[in-house]
């Protein structure tokens, strides 16, 4: 009986030499992969903070465009950075549009440009110019 129990475990053996190295291309393989869906994902996250800074800077340049003073100014304070605010008074609305660039990680990439517009209704008494 031992015989034939040491006969198993070397037919064991053998099997798992098989798979000898098979983790090491699979993770060669896979870390790429993941590597890539990490920087997309912190890309998107960077992405949707620029959104959100630029819809509060557009919010933010029309109400005081609608109070007659300067949009672009109060818009280019609460704007992320290298942002672009351009605000128009057209009748009784202003509208702001907030244009900022997403620098995709990575380096080489092309940028993404996230854009937000706001409009709000100019307030009766109000001076009107163009901003």
């Amino acid at each position: 009986m031992a015989a034939r129990g040491g006969r198993r475990l070397r037919v064991l053996v053998r099997a798992a030499d098989g798979d000898r190295g098979s983790f090491t291309a699979e993770l060669a393989a896979g870390l790429p992969a993941l590597l890539l869906f990490l920087l997309a994902g912190l890309t998107a996250v960077n992405a949707v903070t620029a959104q959100a800074g630029c819809l509060h800077a557009a919010r933010e340049a029309a109400l005081a465009a609608a109070r007659g003073a300067d949009g672009g100014a109060e818009g280019g304070r609460a704007a992320p950075p290298g942002a672009a605010v351009s605000v128009s008074v057209d009748g009784d609305l202003a509208q702001t549009t907030v244009r900022a660039p997403v620098r995709m990680l990575g380096g080489r990439l092309p940028r993404i440009t996230v854009v937000a517009t706001a409009v709000a209704a100019v307030e009766p008494g109000a001076h009107e110019g163009s901003w």
